[in-house]
Parts: structure tokens; C-alpha cells; sequence
């Protein structure tokens, strides 16, 4: 089907319409504080908001510039999604099999799309509504901040969603006609640890707490508290949602609470001595000796565990599968166009006991096909260079490099004439995709991109050792 608006756009037209409504509701009782429409320029003006509206700017090609490192350099860094596996078993997959119906997976994936998006936008703008200039910047670093804590995880910890590694999980979110293109696109699958789902607003309540607690004011009498308590209901559906829909493991909320800690202690701390580079001058932001000593010495532990641990490390074990299929499912794994020159090369091994069918086809041609967790294979599999890879054995292909624009995807399942019995077959394959870009010399800029996160760490862990000192 061809949708007149897709995930994204729906969701940006959607957050723009609720904006006000939602905002007059959480601040009925103090009418008086709100921004009057005719007065939002000169408020911008007053209290400098454009560094907030460049700072999203700068987040989403920092995005961009990230996600065009995600593949190229996965064939030097592997997947941990076994590790996971090991640890929390079929857990999520028990929670989408108890609830599992229609209206359930409609709402929760409406609200999955809308509300993280409307959840980053509404934060600084409630804030900026409301005359409140301190809250608005911390709202809008949160998100800045938090982001850049997860990019190390992002690129160098690979963890497939539930979905692509549980047998019989469904990607009720993922693989459906109105959301394949986008997520595929723009969302990378094996980015499942930390959850920013939690952990973005996580650290919100957080530096709520952080900001009542310096100016001595009860969290139940603050004048956001129905604010605070919107985010805390989202956060409740959250826990839910991520592991229903096929997407987060249990696991990936621990490491988003903990870069929720860091990210809300470095805001609450940082936010002041920002504002105060007009009046005091730059010099403010230069961090103290312990802070300073702290972050290079954070620098230094994390850079070494990466390029000597990380890199053609555990994860790149040819014997760990990366995806995990049973019957009845079909897995996927997209491949990006990053040269005209050079087409990606692929190995696909197969490292379980049972044959595989795979698929190597263009998204264009299965997205129609496609719908709450579930493909129609016989509508697309014309379309697709169709091979089958026995147990044990490797496929060597290629994936053409006609247009920068083209996204094709693997598709894996088990060759449904080996099912006797389907309802009560035990079976499932196991395999493992390695992506070859010509351009895998972006491992020194993901690299190097992930040297603020170890920076605002040492920062963190510095600035608590002196308060401790002090006290």
C-alpha cells in the first residue's frame, strides 16, 4: 500500500497539532505563567532559546554521521546478541505470547512512534511555554547528552532486538508496510542496548528531582509536577511496550537507567555554568583538576577496552549467529548502498544444524507485503535472488551498488516443506551475516566519536568524588 504520510511524518504533523492542547492541560492551574503565541519570538529572543533549536539541528546529522558508521564497521566489531541470549533467555517472547492481540499492538505501536519523538520535542517546548528558561536548557541538553553517552554502545556493543534472535518472536512494530521503510532506513536493528525509551525520560525525572532538591522544594508541590507525572506514565507503558512489540530485551533497560544517571548529574551540573558563559566568560566550562584528571583517565580505560577488546574481538566469532529463526519466521537484515564503485559483499554462514532459505532482495519489493510482524513470502519471493544455505555451509554474494539511494534486505527462514508438524516443531536455524564496506575505515571516526561520551563520564564520576570531599 502507498501511504500518503509515513511513520515519521505522521508523528512530526501529530506533535504539532497536540503541542498546545496538551501543554494547556498540564498547566490549567497557572494560566497566568503561560506564553501568550504572540509573545514565543521575543521569549526566544529574551532567554537565547535559538542555541536550543541549533543543538537539535546538530543532534539529528550527528545521527545521520553515526548511522553511516553502524554497518561498515560491524564486520571489525561483531554482535553480543548471544551474550544477552545467554543471560535472559525467552523471556520477552513469553510476555508477547501472553498478551498478543490486534487492538494491544495497535495502540502500543502508535504510541511507540508518536510519543518518543513527541517526548523529545515537548520537553524544552512545555519548559519554554511555561517561563521556565533553567528547565528548558536541561531538557534540551537531555536529550543532546544522553545520545552521545549511547554512542559508544551503539557501535561497538551490537545487540540484535528480540525479534531478530527469539524463534516464533514477532517484530509487531518493525515488519509492517507502514513502518518497514522507515525503521529499515533509519532505525538500526542491532542498536538494542541501552533503551533510550527508558533512559531518555529516565533522566528527565531525574534532573527534575536534581533541580527541586537544590532549591529545597517537595517533588509533590513543584509547579511541573503533572508534567513529571506524564513522563512517569510513558515511562510505565515503555517497560511494557519495548519488550511486547520485538524490540528491547529486559536487559537493555539497566544500561539505559545507568546513562540516565550520568547524563541527568552532568545536565544538572553543567546547565548553570552554560548560561553563565555570557556574563563570566568561556572559562566557566574549563573542567577543575579532579574533574579533568578523572575524564582523560576515563578516556584512556575506555579507548583501550575498545581497540584492544572490542575490535576483531569475542564478537566477531564466526561461530556466534547474529539471527535466530523458527518456523514461521522471517528475519532480516538490511544492507546499506554506501558506494557506487564498490558493491558490499556478504557472508551469510549458517551456524546452526537445520538448512536455510535465503533471500536477497530489494525493501521495495517486500514492504507492501508485510504486516504486524509477519511477510506474505510467496507475494515477493519472485523478486529476489532465492538461495539455500545448508547447515554448516557459507554463502558468498554481493549487493550492487546502483544507486546510494537502494536498501536491500537478507530475508532468513526455514524452508517450510522440512515442518512436519509446525505447531509443535522444536527446530530452528542459526545464522551469522558479515557485511564488507569499502568504506570500513570509518573505524577511527567511530572512534573518535565516542571520546565526549568517555569525557562526560570521567566529568561525572570527577565532579561526585569532589562533592564527597567536600561534604
Amino acid at each position: 500500500m502507498d501511504w500518503l504520510f509515513g511513520p515519521y511524518e505522521l508523528s512530526m504533523i501529530s506533535l504539532i497539532i497536540l503541542t498546545l492542547p496538551i501543554h494547556f492541560f498540564l498547566t490549567r492551574d497557572e494560566p497566568e505563567k503561560r506564553v501568550k503565541l504572540n509573545e514565543i519570538l521575543s521569549e526566544i529572543k529574551k532567554h537565547r532559546y535559538w542555541w536550543h533549536i541549533s543543538l537539535y539541528a546538530i543532534m539529528f546529522a550527528f545521527k545521520v554521521f553515526i548511522d553511516h558508521h553502524n554497518e561498515p564497521i560491524k564486520s571489525r566489531v561483531g554482535g553480543f546478541t548471544h551474550w544477552i541470549y545467554s543471560i535472559e533467555g525467552d523471556w520477552t517472547s513469553n510476555v508477547q505470547d501472553f498478551f498478543l492481540n490486534d487492538i494491544l499492538t495497535n495502540l502500543l505501536s502508535v504510541h511507540y512512534l508518536f510519543m518518543y519523538l513527541f517526548m523529545i520535542w515537548f520537553s524544552p517546548i512545555y519548559y519554554i511555554l511555561s517561563r521556565d528558561h533553567e528547565m528548558a536548557d536541561k531538557a534540551a541538553l537531555n536529550y543532546f547528552v544522553i545520545y552521545l553517552l549511547s554512542v559508544p554502545l551503539y557501535l561497538f556493543f551490537n545487540v540484535e532486538v528480540t525479534s531478530s534472535y527469539l524463534e516464533g518472536m514477532d517484530a509487531l512494530l518493525y515488519h509492517d508496510s507502514f513502518t518497514l521503510s522507515f525503521f529499515t532506513s533509519n532505525d538500526p536493528m542491532d542498536n538494542a542496548i541501552p533503551s533510550l525509551h527508558i533512559g531518555l525520560p529516565i533522566s528527565l525525572l531525574i534532573i527534575n528531582r536534581l533541580h527541586c532538591k537544590e532549591r529545597k522544594i517537595e517533588i509533590k508541590n513543584w509547579r511541573h509536577r503533572e508534567f513529571d507525572i506524564f513522563v512517569i506514565i510513558n515511562v510505565g507503558i515503555y517497560l511494557f511496550s519495548i519488550q511486547y512489540l520485538g524490540i528491547h530485551w529486559v536487559i537493555d533497560i539497566l544500561p539505559g537507567i545507568l546513562i540516565a544517571f550520568f547524563t541527568s548529574y552532568f545536565v544538572h551540573i553543567f546547565q548553570p555554568l552554560l548560561r553563565s558563559v555570557i556574563s563570566d566568560g568561556v572559562h566557566v566550562l574549563i573542567p577543575n583538576k579532579r574533574q579533568l584528571t578523572t575524564a582523560v583517565i576515563t578516556i584512556i580505560l575506555c579507548l583501550n577496552s575498545i581497540i584492544f577488546g572490542i575490535i576483531d574481538g569475542p564478537g566477531t566469532n564466526d561461530d556466534n549467529p547474529n539471527f535466530r529463526v523458527g518456523y514461521g519466521d522471517i528475519n532480516l537484515e538490511t544492507i546499506e548502498v554506501h558506494s557506487l564503485s564498490y558493491p558490499v559483499a556478504v557472508e551469510i554462514i549458517n551456524v546452526g544444524e537445520n538448512n536455510l532459505e535465503i533471500l536477497l532482495i530489494k525493501l521495495s519489493e517486500v514492504e507492501n507485503y508485510a504486516d504486524k510482524g509477519s511477510f506474505e513470502w510467496d507475494k515477493f519471493v519472485e523478486y529476489g535472488d532465492l538461495m539455500v544455505l545448508n547447515a554448516n555451509k557459507t554463502i558468498n554474494t554481493e549487493v550492487p551498488a546502483n544507486d546510494l539511494f537502494d536498501v536491500y534486505l537478507i530475508l532468513i527462514r526455514l524452508p517450510i516443506e522440512d515442518c512436519v508438524d509446525c505447531s509443535n516443531n522444536t527446530k530452528f536455524g542459526e545464522v551469522r551475516i558479515i557485511s564488507e564496506y569499502i568504506d570500513d575505515e570509518l573505524l577511527l571516526s567511530a572512534i573518535l566519536s565516542s571520546i565526549p561520551s568517555f569525557y562526560i563520564i570521567g566529568y561525572v564520576i570527577g565532579s561526585i568524588n569532589q562533592n564527597r570531599h567536600k561534604n
